[in-house]
């Protein structure tokens, strides 16, 4: 959660824009999809549904279902330079092997991700806690662009939708749905991103922890989702192990309707 100063320091950082009212563009002119949680992954389970949006909003040109492994990397907005360097590197590898990269566009491990996965030729996916026309932080305003144009970010709220802490807590569980596994990297006891590792955990979907911070004695979360299931990430190549392979997915797309969904 954040402390009463961040909230003052959050609702400034948020951008308005002159064409919020228009539900169909972004402010750079990107065009918002509208799907449903099957056209987006394909055929969900019981305990999937039970927290899934009725609609996701999108701004991308990535083709729908998507059809390739799903990693989140998620962590604190205040990283470390360790925490960062371990971000890249997990990245990276997973980039290398087209896994799809994950996360939710806040300062930190999270922006670290996405940049590294465009600057390594890969393709990333934000989750967003705000409406589409709307970017926080500011700082990412490029980045969210970037990613609109060229990979995939979405949303459930819509445009005009207000603004509350709360979202950013229902977007971590929306991304763990997304995902097929989940990597926190550096994140204390009061992170947002233990939401999302929850959320994981009671999708029965892999959860990840890193070394570094499994084995941090001042950290109490990580040994109670360690006894829940977590795995302690010692090699990003674990990850791999974890993922359903390409082929996978699309015998389950063949499940779904014939419906390609570009937003560009």
């Amino acid at each position: 959660m954040f402390t009463s100063a961040e909230t003052a320091l959050w609702n400034k950082r948020i951008i308005s824009y002159p064409n919020e009212t228009n539900a169909m563009v972004t402010p750079s002119n990107h065009k918002i999809g509208t799907v449903t949680p099957l056209e987006l992954l394909g055929p969900l389970n019981d305990i999937e549904r039970k927290y899934a949006p009725s609609k996701i909003f999108t701004a991308g040109p990535m083709k729908l279902p998507l059809p390739k492994p799903r990693a989140a990397i998620i962590g604190s907005r205040k990283a470390s330079e360790r925490g960062l360097a371990t971000a890249t590197r997990i990245t990276k590898t997973l980039t290398d092997h087209e896994v799809v990269i994950v996360s939710g566009l806040a300062e930190g491990i999270d922006t670290m991700a996405h940049e590294t996965a465009i600057s390594e030729g890969g393709k990333t996916i934000a989750v967003l806690g705000t409406p589409l026309n709307r970017t926080y932080p500011q700082k990412n305003l490029q980045l969210q662009n970037e990613i609109m144009k060229n990979h995939l970010a979405i949303s459930q709220f819509p445009i005009g939708y207000p603004i509350q802490r709360k979202n950013f807590v229902i977007r971590n569980r929306t991304m763990a749905l997304i995902s097929n596994a989940s990597i926190i990297v550096e994140a204390g006891d009061n992170s947002g991103s233990l939401h999302q590792g929850w959320e994981a955990l009671r999708l029965g979907r892999p959860l990840f922890i890193w070394k570094a911070i499994a084995n941090d004695p001042s950290l109490s979360w990580t040994k109670k989702m360690i006894r829940y299931g977590a795995t302690v990430l010692n090699d990003p190549k674990q990850v791999l192990e974890a993922l359903p392979s390409s082929k996978g997915l699309s015998e389950i797309i063949m499940q779904v309707p014939n419906r390609a969904h570009n937003a560009s």
